[in-house]
Parts: structure tokens; C-alpha cells; sequence
């Protein structure tokens, strides 16, 4: 089992910066992409950014030029830095890591989300 425990979600005016850190544990041979999703009540949950074990980035246009991941191999653990935060940029974040198992299998496991919220 893995777990995927993200932090670091709150208020911010518009404008302003947060860093969300998604910190996975558990039994596992290897994590492969890491990436954050974000979904608004009513939408469908999309990807915000990706990142490979080795660093390669992918990131939706949307967030281009504004936010940044990248990740901590010996921590297990990926960031999101988030700047020039917009008020549509407000969802439950979610964590989520491709990891393969101890057993060789590939299995995705989310976070249990954090909440961003940027004011006008």
C-alpha cells in the first residue's frame, strides 16, 4: 500500500503564491510520474502537472509560466509551486503517483486532496 499526504492548500489573494508538497510512503519498488490533478464541484478532475522520475515536466496550458513542479527522488515527495494565483485557479488539489509495486505491477494512488482557494 502507498499513501499520498499532500499540504500546504489554503487562502490567498489573487496574485499570490502557495507551494503544495505531497509526500508519499508505504512499500513499493519505485514511483514513476508524479503529478497533481485539481477538480471544481461539478467538473471533471483535471491534470495541472506532471513529472517523471526523471524530472521531465508536463503542465496544462492554463498554468504555464505560473507554476512549477518538481520533485525530491529521496524524499518520495513532489511540489507545486503556484504564482500568480488566479481566482480560477481555486479546486481541491490532489497528489497522485504511478508506483510500482514491490510485485512489479503499476498501480495509481491519490491523495486525499487539499483545498486552494484565491480570492478577488
Amino acid at each position: 500500500q502507498v499513501q499520498l499526504v499532500e499540504s500546504g492548500g489554503g487562502l490567498v489573494q489573487a496574485g499570490g503564491s502557495l507551494r503544495l508538497s505531497c509526500a508519499a510512503s508505504g512499500s513499493f519498488f519505485s514511483i514513476n510520474v508524479m503529478g497533481w490533478y485539481r477538480q471544481v464541484p461539478g467538473e471533471q478532475r483535471e491534470l495541472v502537472a506532471s513529472i517523471t522520475n526523471g524530472g521531465s515536466t508536463n503542465y496544462a496550458d492554463s498554468v504555464k509560466g505560473r507554476f512549477t513542479i518538481s520533485r525530491d527522488n529521496a524524499k518520495n515527495t513532489v511540489y507545486l509551486q503556484m504564482n500568480t494565483l488566479k481566482p480560477e485557479d481555486t479546486a481541491v488539489y490532489y497528489c497522485n503517483a504511478a508506483v510500482t509495486t514491490r510485485s512489479y505491477y503499476v498501480m495509481s494512488y491519490w491523495g486525499k486532496g487539499t483545498l486552494v482557494t484565491v480570492s478577488s
